[in-house]
């Protein structure tokens, strides 16, 4: 007599685990293709800096040999320091410090106006009930993209009725006229992402315009604040006809006098000392990037440049 025992679900056998081996993936064409292209953006980018890093640390013999990708045999700061104080540009040989500090004089106000203003409108357009904001709002995407060269006599003839043509003032002003069209619709763009029931409990809370703004709505613009301060720091720092044109003879910025000292000749080219002119005019806008380049990343990421 056999005894058949019942199948229960447990006893049942279970089919073996697929085991899957990992595919291996090879680089497709158009991989191996953008790399290639990234390869030689970096090269066309890395390989002149490192020539104008190596050669601002050489001497003229050794520089005289024609080997600019070799490195100095003896390394010396002499071309940093003359740069720095002693090279001539125009008529004065005082160096690249005096125009570092001329830029800096330049970049403060430039900032506080520009930043400031544009905040200001793009608040009001993105939050208030503003009559013709639709048509302000074309007019400031229209002026973004008017070159600066056609508004650059009338912006000459608007600074010399003004009094303020050949100052420090001048080039502060119209860096900050030239920013704020794009500023005021990043701006804009940023605080319409806030949500109306914060402008309603607030303006339901008796705040009014500038009380609102400086208590709720500056607070919360930290990352498109960054943002703005990167773009304007470079653009103001980097600017060269601005500052030639509004500047005059006495407040020239850092990159006239880094021009003036290239092309002003005593009968022998000092490559190390352009060099290291070109090189210390680069370096702080650099220093402003890397210290504030994650939070520009994060700026942009939490809205900070939409359309």
């Amino acid at each position: 007599m056999s005894v058949v025992s019942p199948v229960t679900a447990n006893s049942r056998a279970k089919p073996a685990p697929k085991i899957y081996g990992k595919r291996k993936r090879g680089l497709r064409g158009s991989s191996i293709a953008t790399l290639v292209f990234l390869t030689m953006c970096a090269a066309f980018v890395s390989i002149p800096l490192y020539v104008v890093i190596i050669t601002s640390f050489k001497t003229l013999d050794q520089i005289a040999l024609g080997q600019i990708f070799t490195l100095p045999t003896t390394w010396t700061s002499e071309g940093w320091t003359k740069a720095w104080s002693e090279v001539c540009s125009g008529m004065t040989c005082e160096g690249v410090k005096h125009g570092f500090f001329i830029s800096m004089k330049i970049l403060i106000p430039s900032l506080i106006l520009s930043i400031g203003l544009s905040a200001v409108t793009g608040y009001a357009l993105a939050l208030w009930n503003v009559k013709w904001a639709g048509t302000f709002l074309f007019v400031l995407f229209v002026c973004a993209f008017v070159p600066f060269q056609i508004i650059m006599i009338p912006l000459v003839v608007l600074t010399a009725k003004m009094g303020i043509y050949g100052s420090v003032w001048a080039i502060a002003v119209v860096h900050a006229v030239l920013a704020m069209p794009l500023l005021t619709l990043i701006f804009r763009n940023f605080y319409k992402d806030i949500p109306q029931e914060i402008m309603d409990a607030a303006v339901m809370d008796s705040g009014s315009f500038w009380k609102i703004f400086l208590e709720i709505i500056l607070p919360m613009s930290g990352n498109i604040i960054v943002v703005v301060l990167i773009l304007m720091i470079t653009g103001v720092w980097n600017d060269f006809l601005v500052g030639l044109t509004f500047g005059g003879i006495g407040n020239q910025p850092m990159t006239v006098i880094l021009a003036n000292t290239v092309i002003t000749g005593m009968g022998e080219v000092r490559y190390n000392v352009d060099m290291a002119a070109a090189l210390l005019t680069a370096i702080p806008p650099l220093i402003v990037y890397f210290a504030l380049g994650k939070f520009f990343v994060q700026g942009i990421t939490a809205g900070a440049i939409k359309g």
